[in-house]
């Protein structure tokens, strides 16, 4: 009979025929958020927290197990909770804002963040995208909520006391509570961020129970005040307390705005009369709705609960910024010029980060998300005078690059992109190649005068990571160049775009066969070393940006004297050791620490300049080694643990890598139409697309050492390319790859058969 229980235990999650296993839970049962959040300053292993959301949702809630402000609000090494947490941040580096926190606690002495804080253990957690369970111990309250995009439920299971209590904290830096006991309802705002707001900045919450309040305290630092009913202060909290039986349920439905308190209370009405266990049933068929888009078979369970937990990672970010008014009209306030704006907008996300795969994979999968975000770009161009390149809320000082150029090209390439917001975004896209904006460096372009001028940023003004700037900068003007050619720009425009997109060869240095920072004189950086990260680099070194010449890896096989001398450079980078110089930041920073622990020579897929390395192979006549290392990574630097991710998970960047490589080809340069092959996980994915198309993509004899493809048909066509298009996939595709645990050294290796490069373009 045990024997029998296991059996039927087991086929209950997983069943297998003689070769594939097949999946049979919904997607979102595959889903871990805790996946990413064992992880410290020091060290991450993805730097995530459980955001238990609806997907681009508004307002995420995650429990909070760090002090208030702390960038790693959840760890889970961690043992106790202070509260749950309404939240917005996209990264612990760019910490929050916006956020309050709700705590349920037994006892009148339980009140600042540290006194009302309560033990947990994983064992009682219930973690799913759209719920959130735990047993908080000191208190012995069950802890529940479910949310929607703008509000939440939270049921709070109490036992037997009369000193039970709710806290709502609204934090510090500023913030405000009124308590109505007649409208059983506590309403307020928090002002707390870490940058990037207006000044009149606010974020107004109401928060709802089920029934009346036995007492009430509002609370300013920590110290109730007699007899009042509301407090406006550095910090202000409010508690309601309740008389409970062991077993009695307290309510709460909350709500919050950027755009007013009453707009708070509309925004209410998304969870309406439903309990947590409908808005826990509706959450849960809006996660199965996304990620059902993708169907995956013939994997291993391990395998099906990494794909998904990344697949959830990459629908969460960026998030919706607007909101939906009474009369039904979207509305947004502006992080940018402290207004209430008509229409679209989505902020927290970098573009260093995500334009390379997160937001193909949008344009592929979830176009008409991206739609939104291209009209909520044009917003904030409208708004600010600049494109975004970190956003959290508004415009934030942080990376490199000019890479909103690669988000805006590659959707109106794809025809994602309203007609009407088209040229704007076209004006936006040269107004950064020429300015930088007047308060944030890294928003526009730093060192733009030298760039357009030199053809490259120097090494030697001051202008930090210029080798960097100078690399994302010339595929950036490559991206807008695409886009001037579909608008018919004046010649002398396209021109110009044209030439500055061949500016990277400025910094190849034919001593080192690597890209190299240059000064203003022509010169090379000397003494020079391909070991040290920072300087003339972003949290990398010359091994990991050299390859950073997405629109033209032809180009770089030139320089480096054909496809022998760019292959050996290439395979270099795992074979050197994982040896470092951090002079310039003083220590060594966390990204060193995981390129050294993966093993991988000097090959750094936990940060993102790396991640499109791999499939270069497929532009210099060895596509079986992409083949071969796309799987190395999935295969050792993934999981669904924890400790997960082999770096910062970076706003869903590292996650859809997974995604697109799993399947079996990844987006090496957006703005182009193609897809460069790696090597499928899967035996089979279907893909459904929002046009009703299909895409079934099979690899015959897929088993882990199999990783080699030794043919392939593209609607049942020999294929031996190693791209395929997006009108391949949107037109809908049958894409059909046959395994094998040798190299196919014959396949993929004429010249017809590599990616696009723009030095094989004719203009």
């Amino acid at each position: 009979m045990k024997k029998l229980i296991i059996f039927l235990f087991i086929f209950t999650f997983l069943w297998c025929d003689d070769i594939h296993c097949h999946n049979v839970l919904d997607p979102v049962d595959y889903v871990n958020p805790l996946v990413g959040t064992l992880s410290t300053h020091t060290f991450s292993n993805g730097n995530t927290y459980p955001a238990i959301a609806m997907p681009w949702g508004m307002n995420f809630w995650t429990p909070q197990t760090g002090e208030m402000g702390n960038g790693w609000t959840y760890n889970y090494a961690n043992t106790v909770i202070r509260g749950f947490k309404q939240t917005h941040q996209p990264s612990p580096w760019i910490n929050d804002y916006g956020q309050f926190s709700i705590m349920p606690v037994v006892g009148s002495d339980k009140i600042d963040q540290n006194s009302r804080t309560s033990w947990i253990s994983h064992k009682t957690e219930i973690v799913k995208p759209y719920y959130y369970g735990v047993y908080l111990a000191d208190h012995d309250i069950y802890a529940e909520l479910a949310p929607t995009e703008r509000a939440a439920v939270m049921n709070f299971t109490f036992p037997k006391s009369d000193e039970s209590y709710v806290i709502v904290d609204a934090f510090d830096n500023g913030s405000y509570v009124q308590i109505s006991s007649d409208k059983r309802r506590i309403t307020g705002y928090t002002t707390k961020n870490s940058g990037g707001v207006p000044d009149n900045f606010k974020n107004y919450f109401v928060v709802e129970f089920d029934r009346p309040f036995e007492g009430f305290d509002v609370i300013d630092d920590n110290r109730i005040v007699a007899g009042a009913s509301e407090i406006s202060s550095n910090h202000a909290m409010a508690r309601v307390k309740f008389n409970t039986q062991r077993g009695d349920k307290i309510v709460l439905k909350v709500a919050s705005s950027f755009i007013s308190p009453e707009q708070a209370v509309v925004n209410l009405r998304e969870v309406g009369d439903s309990g947590l266990d409908e808005i826990e049933a509706a959450g849960r068929d809006r996660w199965n709705d996304v990620l059902g888009k993708i169907e995956i078979e013939g994997g291993t369970e391990e395998q099906y609960r990494t794909f998904y937990s990344c697949l959830y990672r990459s629908t969460l970010f960026p998030r919706k910024f607007y909101e939906i008014t009474d009369s039904g009209k979207t509305m947004h306030y502006s992080p940018y010029n402290g207004k209430i704006e008509d229409g679209y907008m989505y902020t927290d996300t970098g573009f260093w980060d995500t334009f390379r795969c997160l937001f193909p994979f949008l344009n592929v999968m979830y176009p008409s998300v991206n739609k939104e975000i291209q009209e909520a770009l044009a917003n904030t161009y409208k708004e600010s005078s600049f494109l975004p390149e970190w956003a959290s809320p508004g415009h934030r000082d942080c990376m490199v690059g000019n890479n909103s150029a690669s988000v805006v090209a590659d959707a109106i390439i794809k025809g994602i992109t309203n007609d009407e917001d088209i040229e704007a975004l076209y004006e936006a896209m040269l107004n950064g190649t020429r300015n930088r904006h007047p308060k944030v460096k890294s928003t526009g372009r730093w060192g733009h005068e030298q760039y357009n001028t030199l053809g490259y940023v120097p090494y030697d003004v001051n202008i930090p990571e210029n080798a960097a700037r100078t690399l994302e900068y010339a595929y950036n003007d490559w991206c807008i160049l695409q886009v001037a050619k579909q608008l018919n720009r004046p010649a002398d425009e396209v021109a110009e775009l044209e030439k500055r997109s061949k500016n990277y060869a400025n910094l190849f240095d034919k001593e080192h066969n690597l890209m190299v920072g240059r000064n203003e004189d022509g010169s090379f950086q000397r003494p020079f070393s391909a070991y040290k990260w920072g300087g003339a680099f972003t949290e990398g070194n010359s091994w990991h940006y050299t390859w950073s010449v997405f629109h033209d890896p032809q180009g770089l096989v030139d320089l480096m004297g054909g496809s022998a001398g760019f292959n050996k450079m290439l395979d270099s980078v795992f074979v050197v050791p994982p040896i470092y110089d951090d002079s310039y930041y003083g220590s060594r920073i966390h990204e060193i620490t995981e390129m050294q622990v993966a093993n991988m020579g000097n090959y750094a897929h936990g940060n993102q300049p790396a991640q499109h390395m791999i499939y270069l192979y497929n532009y210099s006549g060895e596509p079986w080694k992409a083949q071969y290392w796309t799987r190395e990574v999935m295969d050792k630097l993934y999981s669904a643990q924890p400790d997960g991710y082999c770096g910062d998970e970076d706003n869903g960047q590292t996650s859809a890598w997974y995604v697109f490589s799993s399947l079996g080809f990844y987006p090496v340069c957006p703005g182009s139409d193609q897809y460069i092959i790696g090597s499928p996980l899967f035996f089979r994915a279907t893909l459904e697309l929002e046009n009703g198309k299909k895409v079934v993509i099979t690899a015959e004899n897929n088993t882990p050492t199999n990783r080699y493809i030794n043919s392939a048909k593209l609607n049942g066509k020999p294929h031996s390319k190693n791209y395929i298009t997006y009108s391949d996939l949107m037109n809908g595709a049958n894409i059909e790859f046959s395994m094998d645990d040798k190299p196919n050294k014959k396949r993929g290796i004429g010249d017809n058969d590599k990616p696009y490069s723009m030095s094989l373009e004719s203009f």
